[in-house]
């Protein structure tokens, strides 16, 4: 037996039992079940906890026995909390519909894990534009203040004061 397996690695070096290939084989069972997941959630899950959630990825144990099912909640965090727990109320409900869309021999249980990378980039991209608000309010600061210096009369201005003899003791008047 160990004579055939090994005869049978050297003719064929990518069995079903290579690294490339499990990781490959996990990664579309991860994207499938993302898909099925996603659709129960929006189309057939009627739990009224369960709002506006985006299955963001999912990832797959070796064995494929268990997934972390990473999801986006929009709304505040005691929301999100009531969502999860909705969402981890369905996980049987979700299994059993991944159970009949793909063909495997485990169905994996799910595990409900909120992702904060789309709350990350919101938050970022919001002081980004206070920054950018900032920032430009202090152009128009520095803009009025040079304005306001151009319009005030200066002491060295002597533009409009009448022109001083050129010799102090040539006067005018006497």
């Amino acid at each position: 037996m160990q004579r055939l397996k090994r005869q049978f690695a050297t003719a064929f070096p990518y069995s079903i039992e290579s690294p490339a290939v499990t990781s490959r084989r996990l990664l579309k069972a991860a994207e499938a079940i993302r898909e099925v997941v996603s659709s129960a959630i929006v189309t057939e899950l009627r739990d009224p906890r369960v709002q506006n959630v985006t299955v963001v990825g999912v990832e797959v144990t070796p064995d494929m026995r268990e997934a972390k099912v990473r999801v986006s909640i929009m709304g505040p965090p005691n929301k999100q909390d009531l969502c999860l727990r909705g969402l981890e109320n369905a996980a049987g409900f979700l299994q059993s519909r991944i159970a009949d869309r793909i063909d495997t021999r485990y169905t994996p249980k799910l595990r409900f894990v909120i992702d904060k990378g789309l709350q990350n980039a919101m938050a970022v991209g919001e002081l980004l534009e206070q920054l950018r608000r900032e920032r430009e309010d202090q152009a128009a600061q520095k803009a009025g203040e040079a304005d306001q210096e151009s319009h005030e009369p200066r002491v060295d201005d002597v533009s409009h004061a009448s022109p001083a003899p050129l010799n102090p003791n040539l006067d005018s008047s006497g």
